[in-house]
């Protein structure tokens, strides 16, 4: 195929990373956005891509950085993640109000900016990464699962109101992915976040990314709408076989 420009958030590390390595391979131009430049660069170098700072919980940013990108023809929303385990009688605002911007709002910035030059490509495709939290829910997570429920209600909200728009919508919604995630959440207690995978073999950021990347190279007349996946040990966001 010619040479198509994917956009890719929270491309320094994790999901993001792999997937900018897995569209580059695939034969996309990959822009890297995230707000490590120093990272991003190196990822972008070897994948002769190009890196943009970004911060999608900032409209300054997401301006700037939208303004940069001349063509875009696939946009992976990425860029998210959890603070906290509180349940709701603790719950912690400045928690979900970062959630809330990351997962949420910086959904919404990114795709509304890149919407036109999707649409104007002819052959477009917003995929948003999401998680399983987006469709269940569990006790502590009710600031995480109430972003991810939002995040993936914006997605589906917009596969109506684009119906007949050359642009295609795809919800990638993974459960338990081994990266930087957990650590993150637990503010770099690495220990606790080690737990959450102890006892079974979870997916990996190379897992999510290759099935980004098969939705990505599709026949554009062919829409995935969503695409769960798990590891195999886990049933749901609160049930998985784990070994002694």
């Amino acid at each position: 195929m010619s040479e198509r420009t994917a956009v890719i958030t929270g491309a320094s590390a994790g999901i993001g990373e792999a997937t900018a390595r897995a569209l580059a391979e695939a034969g996309f131009h990959v822009v890297l956005g995230a707000r490590r430049l120093d990272r991003l660069e190196k990822v972008a170098a070897d994948l002769a891509g190009t890196a943009l700072q970004l911060d999608v919980t900032d409209p300054g940013s997401v301006a700037d950085f939208v303004q940069r990108v001349q063509e875009c023809h696939v946009l992976v929303n990425n860029a998210g993640g959890a603070r906290g385990l509180e349940r709701v009688v603790d719950a912690d605002e400045d928690n979900w109000r970062w959630m809330w911007e990351t997962n949420v709002l910086g959904t919404l910035r990114m795709t509304k900016a890149l919407l036109p030059k999707l649409i104007a490509s002819g052959d477009g495709h917003v995929i948003t990464v999401t998680s399983i939290a987006g469709h269940e829910v569990y006790p502590g997570g009710s600031g995480y699962t109430a972003a991810k429920h939002a995040q993936a209600a914006l997605h589906e909200t917009l596969r109506a109101e684009h119906l007949g728009d050359p642009v295609r919508l795809t919800e990638i919604i993974p459960g338990l992915v081994e990266t930087d995630f957990s650590a993150n959440r637990f503010d770099g207690d690495t220990d606790r976040a080690a737990g959450v995978y102890r006892g079974l073999t979870p997916l990996t950021a190379q897992d999510v990314a290759e099935v980004i990347a098969f939705a990505a190279t599709r026949p554009s007349h062919v829409n995935l709408d969503s695409i769960v996946l798990k590891p195999r040990a886990q049933l749901d966001g609160t049930r998985a076989h784990r070994s002694e």
